[in-house]
């Protein structure tokens, strides 16, 4: 009897769970009306046209702005580990170039991973809010992308600057649909979240991929996406630009070939762990169609913040409020910044342990540091590429300052680059108190840089590797891209 019932009630739970699972695929939208489809669908339909001129101006500045990084991160040791790498594990296929390496090419994922990396080596590249680093994910894989083009097929720069915008818009999309992304990381570093899907959506607009393979590319990326905060102000940290910038390239190709992923991966449905699994407050909304005319850029709205110095964005703020005690210093009679006339500095930021350290040991654990960083500004007046050469670093007066540092967290003051302030207090020996506050440091979204301070940077960056001539003709390249017919002018300067 026993076996008898064993045999009656195993078809029906089977058919409860048979039932169950009906249920929830009946729940999951219509391939066509979905998150993703719509992503796809966006990055397939956009055209030139739908570029204001505003998001061109902007976008062609951070073009300008990341190459410049880029050149300068070219002389770094972490870049040259990086490339040294890839010239001894892989063959060579000698397609797309590698920034300030004259007669060097390497296979266009291998150059986008490589110009990725001199990109943040330094953290000096362009970052938004929420939070993350746009250009150095996007602009790599598009120039390798570029390269692996035949020469009498390369894209227009119209068109490179079309691809060039729909992947900094994807990742400003997907990281505004959570509210965890809104304040400075603490578990996942955002670039390795939303680069590989920006990188994706480049390539694929450049590869002018129909909306199911777009789709598809961004489905893939998030299988190669996301690395934890444990590697900030390390050596590997740059390697997450890098990773971004070579993933979504990939993803892109491998899905121009047929290469299919889930369907609903930028949905939040029940049972499908997809872009959900990195923002727990995930909600996603489909994205307007930009022949329906809804459609406004992000970066209409909001524009980018470049760095004047090559640090974490936080410690802008700290260091330009250094700066203007600093200034105070020097006219208290002092003449120049004595520390031994400071008996305590009080630091009030935000609550981050990423960027707490107190004393740090490398230039890496440096550009992560607000101790570091007021105490540079308030010795030097400022904060430049040269605060993190070891000869700096290792001042006696500098860690004399940092041994005077304490920290407070005003509940005012949240870890969000949008609401952030940066204040320094200073007692002196003899109990005078000076104060330094900055709630906008110039090069953020609210302050954007001048052209000229921009340029500035450029030639500062670009010089460092380039001849002068090479470095004004890529500044004219870049203010007439969306005029060239062929963006091979833009890539025959980088070397």
């Amino acid at each position: 009897m026993f076996s008898t019932l064993q045999k009656t009630i195993r078809p029906v739970r089977a058919a409860r769970r048979l039932h169950n699972t009906a249920v929830e695929v009946q729940k999951h939208p219509a391939p066509e009306d979905t998150v993703t489809a719509s992503f796809g669908k966006f990055i397939s339909e956009i055209k030139p046209q739908h570029l204001s001129p505003v998001v061109l101006h902007r976008s062609k500045r951070m073009v300008l702005d990341s190459i410049g990084v880029g050149l300068i991160g070219s002389r770094t040791d972490v870049f040259e580990l990086a490339l040294q790498f890839c010239q001894h594990m892989y063959a060579p296929d000698h397609i797309s170039s590698v920034y300030g390496r004259r007669g060097i090419r390497l296979s266009p994922t291998l150059a986008a991973f490589v110009n990725g990396v001199a990109t943040h080596s330094m953290d000096f590249d362009d970052t938004w809010h929420p939070a993350t680093h746009p250009s150095g994910a996007v602009l790599p894989a598009l120039f390798a992308l570029s390269d692996m083009m035949p020469a009498n097929s390369k894209p227009s720069g119209l068109d490179f600057l079309l691809a060039f915008n729909v992947g900094i818009e994807i990742q400003g999309r997907l990281m505004r649909f959570s509210n965890e992304a809104r304040s400075i990381p603490k578990r996942f570093h955002p670039p390795t979240v939303v680069g590989p899907m920006g990188s994706a959506a480049a390539c694929s607009c450049l590869l002018s991929l129909d909306p199911s393979q777009c789709s598809h590319a961004l489905a893939i990326a998030a299988s190669l996406a996301g690395a934890p905060m444990a590697n900030a102000a390390t050596q590997s940290k740059p390697l997450h630009i890098g990773n971004a910038s070579r993933l979504g390239l990939e993803a892109a190709l491998l899905s121009s070939r047929g290469l299919e992923a889930s369907p609903l991966v930028l949905d939040a449905v029940a049972g499908v762990a997809g872009f959900s699994a990195f923002y727990e407050d995930y909600v996603p909304q489909p994205l307007e169609s930009p022949d329906d005319g809804g459609h406004v850029f992000l970066l209409e709205e909001q524009d980018m913040a470049f760095k004047h110095f090559p640090a974490h964005l936080g410690m802008h703020w700290v260091a330009d409020a250094a700066a203007a005690v600093h200034e105070l210093l020097v006219g208290h009679g002092l003449g120049q910044v004595s520390p031994h006339q400071v008996q305590d500095i009080l630091l009030r930021v935000p609550q981050s342990k990423n960027i707490n350290r107190p004393f740090p040991e490398s230039e890496h654990e440096a550009r992560h540091s607000f101790q570091f960083n007021a105490c540079s500004a308030l010795l030097d007046g400022e904060v430049t590429v040269q605060s993190f050469s070891p000869p700096a670093m290792s001042r006696p007066e500098l860690h004399f300052l940092l041994s005077r540092v304490r920290m407070e967290h005003p509940e005012d003051n949240p870890a969000n680059f949008n609401r952030i302030y940066g204040e320094v207090q200073v007692t002196l020996v003899g109990g005078d108190i000076l104060k330094g506050r900055c709630d906008t440091f110039y090069g953020h979204w609210r302050n954007p840089l001048t052209i000229e301070s921009l340029r500035k940077k450029f030639r500062s960056n670009a010089e460092v590797v380039l001849p002068s001539e090479k470095v004004e003709r890529l500044v004219e390249v870049v203010e007439e891209l969306d005029r060239l017919d062929d963006c091979g002018a833009l890539l025959s300067q980088l070397q």
